[in-house]
């Protein structure tokens, strides 16, 4: 991965399956279809040898009793023929699998090797332990930036002489756009939809915990790490007594107020908040590990400071190779969003909106993907209202092989009791996608016989999310159940498609 250069999409082989794998095939199977495991006869290719029984595509999908639409396309992943197909032209949500098509539009733009820095920056001289100016924390948009690299941050400020700062103390975001969330049909408190900066801190979220002692609640907010409990100011919380909702959320100047439903806390727990105020989050944070340092910082505020300035202290992330395998692994939406935000602005010198930024990734993914039926809203797949076709993304799998395939975790196939089976005879790496009555799935799986396909999946009932109300879409009445038929569904046609290409 770490040779793959900017201009991959151009220079790479990568072209070379265009003309096969754009070839657009009628909506159906290109061999002739197997009759139903049970069924009278077997189906034999247009070579005369026999197909060995599958059930049908169709059978599956009325097993699964999903509703809604289904969608999915499987080709070969060296050739780029698609194999077979259903409702492969319609536009569905891609949820998550959207993030495949940000990694290699981050790649592509950026390079597998760039990284994203965190910066002090003196904007003053240091004199006997006192800077006589300001000092800004600057982010570069790294947006795996936690604790313990905060914890860093305040020693180096300590080892580049400085005991105390005479001026303001300022926290600067503005690599990228700031923005309240990422999707605003989100429930308030869901820690995978904070707010965008050009700094975050922990995924932009916060660690509320809470205790039953004494009859009486304790609750604590802080920034926590496996070795690191710095306690925040700006995000507050207030115990209600009342049965719903659970959470509330309120702005208050740089402030985030909440208050919880004592009747859902239980004896104790803890759960990841989104913040909403990344810079004053990420001030208070290293004002704290400062101070243990020995490092008195006033309190932080919002802004850029005046131009030019002397840096004290530089960091930098992991690879971007590193961090879209990472994104990808864990879906993290954050990492996501930012990462997607960053190719932006390196393609257009400035990037406004979210909205915006995917459709400039839209418009690449067509010219680069052959994606030219896809449009995304977002870099995460957290909003429902991006659209990709299953032959879309089947196909610029074809021709992304080399960059993605590397970067997919395996894709567990279970038995009929749910248990992981280790020997299964396909082996699947794919990028899933879960949205409440959304699923898809997109990767590769290899056959028996070593037959490598490339495939999408994709399944919604919009009709049923769209009823949803606000503060149920954490955990709607029946998603649960429906996830795992549509997962079920996924195995069964990528064993389907084992049986009938793979021999």
């Amino acid at each position: 991965m770490r040779n793959i250069s900017k201009r991959f999409f151009l220079s790479s082989g990568l072209s070379a399956l265009a003309t096969a794998a754009c070839a657009r095939a009628p909506d159906v199977s290109l061999r002739p279809e197997p009759r139903p495991a049970g069924g009278a006869g077997v189906s034999t290719s247009t070579a005369g040898a026999a197909a060995p029984k599958a059930a049908s595509a169709e059978a599956l999908i009325a097993r699964a009793e999903l509703g809604g639409r289904v969608g999915f396309a499987v080709a070969d992943a060296k050739t780029g023929l698609l194999l077979e197909s259903r409702e492969a032209r319609r536009g569905l949500p891609p949820a998550s699998v959207t993030k495949a098509v940000t990694a290699l539009y981050a790649l592509g733009t950026l390079g597998a090797g760039h990284r994203f820095f965190t910066e002090l920056v003196a904007m003053g001289p240091v004199s006997g332990g006192v800077l006589k100016g300001d000092l800004i924390l600057k982010g570069g948009g790294d947006p795996t930036l936690d604790t313990d690299r905060m914890v860093k941050l305040a020693a180096e400020l300590k080892a580049a002489g400085v005991r105390e700062v005479q001026g303001r103390f300022y926290v600067d975001g503005t690599a990228l756009p700031s923005l309240n969330e990422i999707d605003r049909d989100q429930p308030e408190h869901v820690g995978y939809n904070p707010a965008i900066s050009g700094i975050a801190l922990n995924f932009n979220r916060v660690h509320f915990e809470w205790k039953r002692a004494g009859g009486k609640w304790a609750t604590t907010m802080d920034a926590r790490s496996n070795s690191h409990r710095p306690s925040v100011r700006f995000a507050k919380m207030k115990i209600a007594s009342r049965d719903m909702p659970v959470y509330t959320y309120a702005g208050k100047g740089e402030e985030d107020h909440w208050s919880v439903s004592a009747k859902a806390l239980g004896k104790g727990g803890s759960r990841w908040l989104p913040v909403r105020h990344p810079e004053i989050y990420a001030g208070e944070v290293l004002r704290d590990l400062a101070r243990a340092q020995g490092v008195t910082l006033p309190q932080p505020q919002k802004g850029t400071g005046r131009g030019g300035g002397r840096v004290l202290v530089r960091q930098q992330s992991v690879e971007l190779s590193r961090m879209c395998r990472d994104f990808l692994f864990y879906s993290n939406n954050l990492m996501a969003e930012m990462v997607g935000l960053a190719a932006t602005k390196a393609r257009n010198g400035k990037v406004s909106t979210l909205k915006a930024s995917a459709g400039e990734m839209s418009q690449w993914a067509g010219q680069q993907l052959g994606m030219k039926s896809s449009r995304f809203v977002d870099h995460s797949g957290l909003g429902d209202a991006s659209e990709a076709t299953a032959e879309d993304m089947a196909l610029a799998l074809v021709r992304a092989r080399g960059v993605i395939e590397p970067l997919l975790k395996r894709f567990d196939m279970r038995d009929s009791k749910g248990n992981v089976m280790k020997n299964h005879p396909i082996g699947v790496h794919a990028k899933t996608g879960t949205l409440n009555f959304v699923s898809a799935l997109a990767g590769y799986a290899r056959a028996p016989d070593g037959t490598l396909m490339s495939f999408a999946i994709f399944a919604a009932d919009e009709s049923t999310r769209a009823r949803i109300k606000r503060d149920d879409r954490e955990s709607p009445r029946g998603a649960r159940s429906w996830n795992r038929r549509a997962k079920g569904l996924q195995q069964g046609l990528i064993e389907r498609w084992g049986a009938l290409y793979g021999v």
